[in-house]
Order: structure tokens, then sequence, then C-alpha cells
């Protein structure tokens, strides 16, 4: 049966300040790039304003993913049985009837990505990605030689409709089901993306997805132990840019479902984080929205494949 996912994302973030050490600790990572970073596509970056994220104290705090666009950054909760494939969890939900955030993230030396989205509340959903790097140089190629490079690892994301809810405080008695909220659900996968240095082009390809843990009129379809497979996404050809980012297009079946982004970093480009945003892509939904990331690190040519995953 074709399930309806009940959210949709709206609107986008507003712009944050220039990035820099922020007063949670960790370093702030602005979608609009601040003074020397690279911006996050619109649709992308989405109600995400900034992240800030501390891997040795396993902190996060968000800027925007809320429905009055506040500015004020949320510190978020570590919740390590929510952690999917090296991505550490964390979440928010400040009463319970309120709205509840999800947050994936991952760093790799200097390069790191996250993503925010809440759960279905009063039938709207806000969400956002964002990435970025400190360092990052080109590997050096001989002129008339192909300058390849294939990072690997793991892909987690959030769809705009409710899932397993775990997390979700307790409804006070009696509260009627119209005023309370999901958790969202997750998407995960493998993921490998070849870049030429000596062309400057990147593609790529998220595959062996599933949906872990989708919901729908209080049933599990499927449930933890039955994921859903759905189909991949391949990451059209696009250019790299000099500072190491890139844009480009999502595709199955050769028809356009999304935009993909990231950067490169690391001297030689030692890894990569990036990405994406899709939609009408999961043939069992209608008016589905993915937003998902990706931190990959570089294999040792001529090896490639999960055998030389190094991503966290």
């Amino acid at each position: 049966m074709t399930r309806i996912l009940m959210g949709l994302a709206l609107g986008f973030g507003l712009s944050a300040c220039g990035g820099g050490d922020a007063p949670f600790g960790g370093v702030e990572t602005p979608t609009d790039g601040g003074e020397n970073g690279t911006a996050v596509p619109a649709d992308i970056a989405g109600n995400l304003q900034s992240f800030t994220y501390n891997p040795a104290a396993e902190t996060l705090t968000v800027r925007g993913v809320a429905a009055d666009g506040s500015t004020i950054e949320s510190a978020y909760r570590r919740r390590p049985g929510l952690d999917r494939a090296g991505y550490q969890a964390y979440t928010a939900q400040d009463a319970a009837n309120g709205r509840h955030s999800t947050a994936y993230v991952a760093a790799l030396n200097n390069t790191q990505a996250a993503i925010v989205g809440t759960g279905v509340q009063y039938a709207q959903v806000y969400a956002g990605a964002a990435y970025s790097t400190s360092n990052y140089s080109a590997p050096e190629t001989a002129a008339g030689t192909q300058g390849l490079a294939y990072y690997t690892g793991r892909y987690v994301g959030l769809l705009n409709g409710p899932g397993s809810g775990e997390d979700l405080m307790t409804p006070n008695e009696g509260e009627d089901p119209s005023v309370t909220t999901a958790q969202a659900a997750e998407v995960t996968g493998d993921m490998q993306i070849t870049a030429d240095f000596a062309t400057a082009n990147v593609d790529g390809i998220i595959y062996n997805r599933v949906v872990r843990d989708y919901r729908s009129s209080g049933e599990f379809e499927p449930n933890s132990s039955t994921p859903r497979e759905v189909r991949d996404l391949a990451l059209v050809s696009t250019a790299i840019s000099s500072d190491g980012s890139f844009t480009g297009d999502v595709e199955q079946s050769n028809q356009g479902v999304g935009e993909y982004a990231g950067v490169f970093g690391g001297a030689g480009a030692t890894e990569v984080a990036g990405a994406v945003r899709v939609e009408g892509h999961i043939d069992q939904f209608q008016n589905e929205i993915e937003y998902g990331v990706f931190v990959l690190g570089k294999c040792a040519p001529p090896a490639s494949g999960p055998n030389c995953d190094l991503s966290p």
C-alpha cells in the first residue's frame, strides 16, 4: 500500500552569522558560509542556519530548524542509542506536546557535516543540512593523466514522515493526538564518490538504501528488523570548484529527483563531506522529502569500495 508522508519542509533558514568559536564549544558551521567557508545551496540548507559540533565533548548546538525561525542556538542532547553507522545522534524536545528534532553529525579530521529534521507536528516539518572544512588542497596530478580518487563510507538521512518514536516524551494524560509530535523516520545506506582532480569533476552513488523505521497508522512499515529497501540515488557528474566545493543533480533512472552538494577537505583532498535533498524518489510513498549527509574517507589507489572505508 502506498503511504503518504504527512509533512512538507517549509521555507529556508535565515542568514546566519559568520563562523568561529561558539559559546557551547566547537566551531560554528553556518549555512551561508560565513566569512571564509562554503555556502550551502538554499534547498539543502533548508531551515538550518548553523550547527556547532564538538566531537571530543560530544556536544551539538543548532541554530534554526524551528517553526518561529528562531536565531537562538539550542543545545541538543546526545542519544548514543540512535547512532547510525558512525554518525552521532542528538535530539531535542522541550515539552511532551512540543516538536521533536533529530540530528545526525560526523567529522573526519577538519571536515564535518550535519543533518537536522523535526518530526511531523501540525502536518509540518522543518529540516536542513550543512557541511564545512577548514583545510583543503587538491592532490597533484601529472599532465595528461587521470587524477582519480575514490571516497567510500556510510550515508544517513531523515524523512518528512513519522519514525519509531522511541525518543519522544510521554504525552500528557488525555492529550489529543492532533497536537502531539512524531519523531522523524531514518534512511541509511552506503556511498561511493569518484573525483577526477585532473578534469575537476565528481560523481557518485548512494546505494543499499533502506528506510529503517517508517510508521503509519500506529504500525511500523517496516519495523526495525525488516527495513524497507528503496532505490539508489545517482549523483550526476558535476564540476569541482577551486575551493573544493561542488553542487550537482541527483537522479533515478535518468530522472531528476533533487540536488547534492559538498566540499573536499584535507591536504590532497583526503576526505569529503556533503548533503543531499531529494523528493518523489521512493516508490512506496507520496510527497516524501529526504535530507541526508555524508562524511567519507579517501581510498588509497587502486583500492575502492567498502574494504577501504575510512569514514567514521
